[in-house]
């Protein structure tokens, strides 16, 4: 190497020089120079050296010895330049960050009903097979029973929100078959399927199981027995049994599933009223905000904490339409979502004209699909109280209808505590173990 080094030591002149040249001269000229830059490049690629910006403009200009670009030291340059094809560099590109996911892209994941086909596991096969020993003729039957089938089983798991991820078909895990010398088939192991919190388990329109609580679990099927090995049928009759019976099949249902909102307090009201909006205010939840109706395609929980470490989950239900109990718009997919709250929330919209009339609609509407939902606690709140005329509208829904009444502002925030402390009265009140505790003062 240091023989090629030696021979790239030469000598450039500047321009003026070149112009007095004749033309085959200040041809061979340029040319020795593109071969001299080209050079420059390979060594530095081939050491991995830097030069700074300058060093690379006096090339042009003066005398300049590999040896001494070899000893340069690059320290003493504030910024150092690679002289490195940007084709061989490598890609500078940051990666993006992941979109939010939409509302009508977060449909797509939330199911509330799916119909599944379950099948537990086969019993494994009892073997048929006689004891072999030397000098022992007549060893008997030594043929071990098969291993039972595998249960399925439903488990609660908080972490899961929907039902998207349940398979149409479910089949549990066989049995080993028996051995010889009396040994036992392997059971199958239990095949456990994840459902989330508030699950109902129905097979022809009889509810089978409520999973309500985390960890909670149901036997959906059953697994099959093992068979008999035929060391089972020996006896005194008998002392050579060559009969073994197989497994016998697991249990096949068709269940359906069926996934009702956990929680203690649920919003009811006609679309675009303010409902997300207000979940937004009161807890951390996030659901999509927009000024077009059916903005929430699915329902959302959010949880409102106080100061005594006590949590009260709220759901934002989809908005209800007149003829919602005849399947009518989003009709009655989520219109059971209301039957596990033991609070109803009537959000009302101050904009429209008479609030009032939406209130005995929204009671109407409840009343067709199950008449026990207006016998629950529940509060009126009035949304969009900053908005222009919305205080005169207030006080005549005050005249109209009956019942304590929440006039709010999701938007300022205005009356906001006075929910949160009223929502905690009516959780104290209607426990369902029935102690009553003292009376909330702050949040």
């Amino acid at each position: 190497m240091t023989r090629f080094v030696g021979k790239l030591n030469f000598h450039i002149g500047i321009g003026t020089r070149a112009c007095s040249l004749p033309s085959f001269y200040a041809s061979m000229y340029q040319s020795v120079k593109v071969v001299a830059m080209q050079n420059m490049q390979l060594l530095a690629r081939f050491f991995g050296l830097t030069y700074p910006l300058p060093l690379c403009r006096d090339v042009t200009s003066r005398t300049i010895s590999f040896r001494d670009l070899w000893l340069a030291s690059p320290s003493s340059h504030c910024r150092l330049l690679s002289t490195g094809s940007s084709v061989c560099s490598k890609s500078r590109n940051l990666v993006s960050r992941k979109k939010d996911v939409t509302e009508k892209k977060l449909t797509r994941y939330f199911v509330d009903h799916r119909k599944v086909r379950v099948l537990g596991g086969t019993g494994g096969d009892g073997a048929s097979c006689f004891h072999s020993e030397p000098r022992k003729e007549f060893g008997g039957p030594d043929g071990g029973d098969g291993g039972n089938g595998g249960h399925v089983i439903f488990k609660v798991d908080h972490c899961v929100k929907s039902l998207s991820s349940i398979a149409s078909v479910y089949q549990g895990y066989q049995g080993e078959r028996g051995h010889s010398k009396n040994c036992y088939g392997k059971s199958g192991d239990t095949l456990y399927i994840k459902v989330p919190v508030g699950t109902l388990v129905k097979e022809d329109g009889v509810t089978l199981a409520d999973l309500s609580t985390p960890g909670e679990e149901f036997v959906a099927a059953y697994g099959g027995a093992g068979g008999k090995g035929n060391r089972f049928f020996l006896s005194n009759e008998n002392r050579a049994p060559v009969m073994a019976t197989p497994g016998d099949p697991g249990e096949e249902r068709c269940l359906h599933l069926e996934l009702k909102t956990m929680a203690h307090a649920g919003m009811v009201g006609f679309p675009n009223a303010g409902k997300s909006s207000l979940l937004r205010l009161l807890t951390n939840a996030r659901p999509a905000v927009a000024a077009y109706p059916f903005t929430t395609l699915n329902p959302h929980v959010g949880v409102i904490n106080y100061q005594d470490y006590e949590q009260i989950a709220v759901a934002d239900v989809p908005g209800i339409i007149e003829g919602a109990h005849q399947n009518r718009g989003l009709g009655l997919a989520f219109l059971r979502h209301i039957e596990r709250c033991r609070i109803l929330l009537y959000v009302l919209d101050l904009t429209h004209p008479e609030p009032w009339t939406q209130l005995s609609s929204l009671q109407y509407e409840l009343r067709q699909f199950d008449e026990s939902l207006l016998l629950r606690p529940h509060v009126i709140v009035a949304n969009k109280l900053d908005l222009p005329n919305a205080r005169k509208t207030l006080e005549v829904l005050r005249g109209k209808v009956k019942g304590r009444i929440v006039a709010v502002s999701a938007l300022t925030g205005d009356n906001a505590e006075e929910l949160i402390l009223h929502l905690r009265e009516l959780y104290d009140g209607h426990k369902p173990e029935g102690k009553k505790d003292e009376s909330y003062r702050g949040w």
